[in-house]
């Protein structure tokens, strides 16, 4: 038991025990566990780049679905898609496909 507070007289003395057991409690919620602070950052940059995702994928799909809804309603928007996505023609007609390199 002198050996303890040899060591409290000597480096520990001027430490308030309040202190000590806040900055051990600090240490301990900053490093350890699955709810530690790091990981709940970790967690929350997740979360956000989750959320940009499904804003992203929304404005894909309400751009999808006005060009579903104009291709169901506009014959010359169906024929025009057809001819430049799947390269259809008409059987009087020839197509010549340019690539640029």
């Amino acid at each position: 038991m002198s050996r303890i507070k040899e060591f409290y007289n000597k480096y520990l003395s001027w430490i308030n025990i309040y202190w000590l057991v806040t900055i051990v409690f600090l240490a301990l919620t900053f490093t350890t566990g699955d709810s530690s602070l790091y990981q709940r950052y970790t967690y929350d940059e997740k979360i956000r780049s989750l959320e940009k995702e499904i804003k992203h994928y929304q404005q894909e799909i309400e751009t999808n679905t006005k060009k579903l809804n104009d291709l169901h309603t506009d014959k010359e928007g169906l024929e025009r898609f057809a001819r430049e996505e799947y390269y259809m023609k008409k059987s009087n007609e020839d197509v010549y496909i340019i690539k640029d390199k």
